[in-house]
């Protein structure tokens, strides 16, 4: 977009130029090479301009009228030594070209010569110089001029020889009458700041990094096309201005109140120059996009490498990732609120939980009580690093209040400001490690050695029992495991445990259509006691849908219908293990053909991602039996039909099998997946008829 503006612009500035004065301009050029130190001898052109208009022009009009005020300066007055020591880089000759082309301006400018044609004089004095060092030098001569009109009219009032050059110039009248004139002068002091401007930009294009971005090639060869333009009418700027200050001297009074023609041509030779300086501008911002961009890939190019070099120790992964600004202090540490360095993490497992400014409450709250009990473990050796992923360029007040926020929250070290993360860090972290939204966990062992580009399905199905968090220990866990109620329900519920282990009858529910749970329950509850056992209930909310679960158990609770989990972390915490078993299954190749965890998981997810309720009954670890609300309820209600079968083969197994004879080829099962990180599965097969299911989109602006 800012190319196709930066090029009608272009268009709209340039295309009016008379192509055969532009011709006459690139004659005169014959560069040998010269160097002349531009920014220092700029610097001394700004300042000439910044002291010769003085502030209080009044009190200058004053003094003018005053001839008291008249005095001669005392020889060994020191109140205005000038200091040369700084100026350097001056070859020698500069001064004297400086001299010639003050001539010049002075000499042709008073004798009514052609704009044009003084400006094409100073082009040819000046041939043997680069584009930028002959704005430069001619801006001094120019300097020169400006300063030496305003030093006579601010010191002929106190000083007896710029009395006489004053009077000589014929310029008391000029102060006299700085009101009558200020429309001209204000057009001139216009015109040189629109020069400076020109200048500056035209010396920015020669200092950028060569290695990042060619002369010859676009946006840099576009400007440098320009460049020679704005050089002449720069050039044919000061030619005007000289030419204006010379006309007012020997002026008389009514000549000063009708000079309004010349003010206009001041005002809009400073409006092409303007404009020229915008467009210049405009491809500046090109060329330093340009340069970022290498920049950056630069550096993603040396965190590549650096990733895959083996490290004694891991400071310099962590300074190659969050020092790159040089800041001593990045990190920062929740729980001692101090600013530190990332050498507090030298020779350490670090756990990088990379996020937005969305990570959720319930991300923080667990993560920290798994973090809290690490610190009790003397075999746990580990720091969590939280590192946000922000766009800074749309940072505002209402962002950095939630970064506070969660940092008050968060007991681990962070970056302490998305700013300090480069943007080749960013890209390195959202390319290779396959951030998106969703928050990971990359981990890095004490050498800084990557060992899971996300162990926060580890965490949260094992918490500290995951450590070192690598896939090699994700892999010897799931050989322990088995489906059973345990890795289910994990510590999230201790009664659940209890009840296990003196053999009750357990049922986990979920859904938020509370007329279907009151119904279900009700049922359950008069099974249960026909059929002589004893029946836990314990409803377990529905994923995706905290507020409605929320109300849900609120009313579940007041009604005693079942026990239900007043933490809404607790029914988040079901939910995202359950996800995470997914993920972590399916990253290790299983499929529900040879994976009886992973066809369990798929199968409860999908009926929480069904409209409908479900319900889980179990006896023990292993025993049972699940199903959707329609079919439970009508499991249930058939009771008369199974009952026999209950003293023959237990309750549990009883459901189970009038449960699978009920199953019928036409189902339609549904299966949301949150877009974690990591990748959802290619293919995904159907739980219960085990055929390949139909892949949607949906998005979802909410989580209720």
């Amino acid at each position: 977009m800012l190319r196709t503006l930066v090029k009608k612009e272009q268009k709209r500035i340039f295309s009016s130029d008379d192509t055969a004065i532009m011709k006459q301009v690139l004659a005169t050029h014959a560069p040998d090479g010269r160097e002349v130190d531009l920014e220092s001898l700029l610097g001394v052109i700004e300042e000439t301009f910044h002291h010769s208009v003085p502030e209080d022009i009044d009190s200058v009009i004053n003094q003018g009228t005053h001839s008291e005020n008249i005095h001669t300066l005392a020889g060994d007055d020191k109140h205005a030594l000038l200091e040369f020591d700084d100026i350097t880089g001056f070859p020698d000759g500069l001064a004297n070209i400086i001299h010639k082309i003050s001539c010049e301006l002075t000499c042709k400018c008073s004798g009514g010569s052609d704009a044009h044609a003084s400006t094409l004089a100073i082009l040819n004095m000046l041939s043997s110089y680069s584009w930028e060092a002959k704005v430069v030098i001619s801006l001094g001569a120019f300097a020169i001029n400006f300063g030496e009109f305003w030093l006579v009219a601010q010191l002929f009032a106190t000083n007896p020889l710029a009395k006489s050059i004053a009077l000589l110039k014929h310029m008391p009248n000029i102060v006299e009458h700085y009101k009558s004139l200020k429309t001209r002068f204000d057009a001139i002091n216009l015109l040189i700041k629109a020069m400076l401007d020109v200048t500056k930009c035209i010396i920015t294009f020669k200092n950028l990094p060569h290695q990042y971005i060619q002369d010859d090639q676009p946006p840099k060869s576009t400007a440098t096309a320009h460049i020679p333009t704005a050089t002449y009418w720069s050039l044919k700027s000061m030619v005007a201005c000289t030419s204006q200050l010379t006309s007012l001297l020997g002026m008389n009074y009514d000549r000063y109140i009708t000079a309004t023609s010349e003010a206009w041509e001041l005002s809009s030779l400073a409006h092409k120059v303007h404009t020229i300086h915008e467009h210049l501008k405009s491809i500046l911002v090109l060329c330093y996009q340009n340069i970022e961009e290498k920049q950056h890939d630069e550096y993603h190019l040396m965190l590549v490498r650096i990733f895959e070099v083996t490290h004694i120790e891991n400071t310099k992964i962590l300074k190659a990732l969050f020092c790159a600004k040089d800041d001593v202090h990045p990190l920062y540490h929740g729980s001692s609120k101090t600013r530190i360095n990332v050498d507090v993490l030298r020779k350490k497992h670090v756990l990088l939980l990379i996020s937005d400014l969305e990570i959720s409450n319930e991300d923080i709250i667990t993560l920290t009580q798994i973090y809290k009990d690490s610190k009790t473990h003397s075999d746990l050796h580990y720091e969590i690093l939280w590192v946000p992923i922000v766009d800074t360029l749309t940072w505002n007040d209402s962002h950095q209040h939630k970064l506070e926020q969660l940092q008050s929250m968060m007991p681990w070290h962070m970056i302490h400001h998305p700013n300090l993360l480069e943007p080749a860090v960013v890209k390195y972290i959202k390319e290779t490690w396959k951030f998106e939204k969703k928050t990971i966990l990359v981990t890095l062992d004490q050498q800084g050695k990557v060992t899971s580009t996300n162990a926060l399905h580890m965490m949260w199905i094992w918490r500290n029992r995951a450590y070192p968090f690598t896939s090699t220990k994700e892999e010897m866990l799931w050989r322990e495991e088995s489906w059973k109620l345990e890795l289910l329900v994990d510590n999230i519920d201790h009664n659940i445990l209890r009840w296990i282990s003196e053999g009750k009858y357990i049922c986990l529910y979920g859904g938020d259509d509370m007329e279907w749970i009151r119904k279900f329950t009700t049922l359950a509850a008069e099974i249960a006691r026909s059929a002589g056992i004893h029946l836990e209930m314990v409803y377990v909310g529905k994923s995706g849908s905290r507020e409605r679960t929320r109300k849900s158990s609120i009313t579940i609770s007041e009604e005693n219908i079942s026990n239900t989990w007043p933490d809404p972390t607790s029914v988040w915490y079901f939910w995202t293990r359950l996800e995470s078993m997914l993920y972590s299954r399916t990253q290790h190749g299983k499929s529900i053909e040879n994976d009886s965890i992973l066809k369990e998981v798929l199968t409860l997810m999908g009926f929480d991602g069904s409209d409908q309720g479900w319900a889980l009954i179990s006896k023990g670890s292993t025993e049972m039996a699940r199903a959707n609300a329609e079919m439970t309820m009508t499991t249930l209600s058939e009771f008369q039909k199974w009952e026999g079968s209950v003293h023959v083969n237990g309750f549990v197994a009883a459901l189970k099998g009038h449960m699978e004879s009920l199953q019928t080829p036409h189902h339609c099962n549904r299966l949301i997946l949150p877009g974690i990180s990591g990748g959802i599965p290619e293919v995904v097969v159907c739980s219960e008829c085990g055929k390949k299911m139909e892949r949607f989109f949906m998005f979802r602006c909410c989580t209720d």
